[in-house]
């Protein structure tokens, strides 16, 4: 057991490091990285982010906060911090994390990991008391900053639960959706750009950011999953872990259902992220090779023998029968190819929609409370600056 501050991490949950020295001889080879967060409702905008951190250095330590510490400063978290600490582990730029990271990035906690900088978004993070954050490593000249992605943020998925609308998906005018999102979390004061809803456009430079670009290898064991993947969840990473571990090389091959297919078995407003966004989302995750956007509902033989599949897993949950009343495994069940996995893990996008609802007063409260924070520093700093053009132009005068 290696002890993190006061909480204990066992050696084997950890990314393997070992093959990083902390020696200075090494550091001068090695950039260590820093990133640290809530990272609750983890999403493509985290994963983004730590993407971009990773390019910045050769290894990545991310920092995670305790749920104490994200009560005290922002309101408590809709995932626990052991869940928190396992979405970010299985996150395929990350090479480390440290499980109960100080709110406040400071000098000593880089150095206690011998990183090098620390990175964060174009946004503002604030303590309690309307502080950055980062000031400290700001001023030390340890930061550096990397774009927010746009179109996401944990404010717009709540948003999108609670709206009970379709109007998030890909291709539905999203006109309705926008006039509901303006009142969401919304301060007094107007939208602070960080908290604030955008839309999310999807490129193929940001597919090939995300992509592996790996190739099946001879000797791979190629394994397809299928489903919606929406608001890719610890669920989702304990299924997906369990599906790589069914071989010694797997190769595996996510299949992601177009929205409008995804509407059809699970009804409501579901998906709650769209194709584009659940496309991300899998691709972040560490145990993932190649993902089939908009596949087909089932399982047939065209894609059996396009992607030589040995095998095809599904969870314990619910089958839903295609649209002409047949199972969509027909065939891999067929070829003795099909396999039913209990990854020990029963959550759903359903059990998370409902911890939302049930803390849906509280999570409004706590968004209204930060954007009123972030808007009070917009404004300190746009009197700060104009200031500083009438000081400059009495000089001048």
């Amino acid at each position: 057991m290696i002890k993190n501050g006061s909480h204990a991490v066992k050696e084997e949950d950890k990314v393997e490091s070992s093959s990083f020295s902390h020696s200075p001889e090494k550091r001068k080879r090695v950039i260590r990285v820093w990133c640290d967060g809530c990272y609750d409702m983890v999403h493509y905008g985290h994963s983004n982010q730590l993407r971009q951190a990773k390019a910045m250095g050769d290894y990545l330590v991310v920092g995670v906060h305790t749920d104490e510490e994200i009560s005290k400063h922002k309101g408590p978290p809709v995932f626990t911090q052991a869940e928190r600490y396992k979405m970010i582990r299985a996150i395929k730029w990350v090479d480390e994390i440290v499980e109960g990271a100080p709110y406040v990035t400071t000098l000593e906690t880089l150095d206690k990991y011998n990183c090098d900088f620390c990175v964060h978004g174009d946004d503002i993070t604030l303590t309690v008391d309307g502080k950055d954050t980062y000031d400290e490593v700001k001023r030390m000249g340890r930061y550096r900053e990397c774009k927010r992605t746009q179109g996401v943020s944990t404010t717009d998925l709540v948003g999108r639960m609670l709206l009970l609308t379709k109007s998030h998906h890909s291709n539905v005018d999203n006109t309705a959706y926008q006039l509901h999102t303006d009142n969401f979390g919304k301060g007094p004061k107007g939208h602070s750009p960080w908290t604030g809803v955008s839309q999310f456009l999807q490129t193929s430079q940001k597919i090939i950011q995300f992509a592996s670009g790996k190739e099946p290898q001879p000797g791979d064991t190629i394994i397809y999953v299928a489903g919606a993947f929406d608001l890719f969840h610890i669920g989702h990473v304990d299924f997906l872990e369990t599906v790589h571990k069914q071989a010694e090389k797997p190769y595996v091959i996510v299949g992601l259902h177009f929205d409008q297919e995804v509407n059809r078995y699970k009804g409501k407003n579901y998906p709650i992220m769209n194709i584009h966004e659940r496309t991300l989302s899998v691709l972040a995750c560490r145990y993932v090779s190649e993902v089939v956007i908009g596949a087909p509902y089932a399982v047939g033989k065209d894609l059996l023998d396009h992607f030589k599949v040995d095998l095809v897993c599904h969870g314990k949950t619910e089958v839903f029968p295609d649209t002409d009343g047949t199972d969509p495994y027909t065939e891999p069940k067929k070829r003795g190819v099909f396999r039913i996995l209990d990854s020990g893990n029963n959550l759903t996008s359903d059990d998370i929609v409902q911890r939302i609802i049930e803390n849906r007063l509280q999570f409004e409260a706590r968004n209204q409370k930060k954007e009123a924070k972030e808007m009070a520093v917009i404004e300190a700093l746009k009197h700060k600056e104009d200031s500083l053009k009438t000081e400059t132009a009495l000089t001048n005068n």
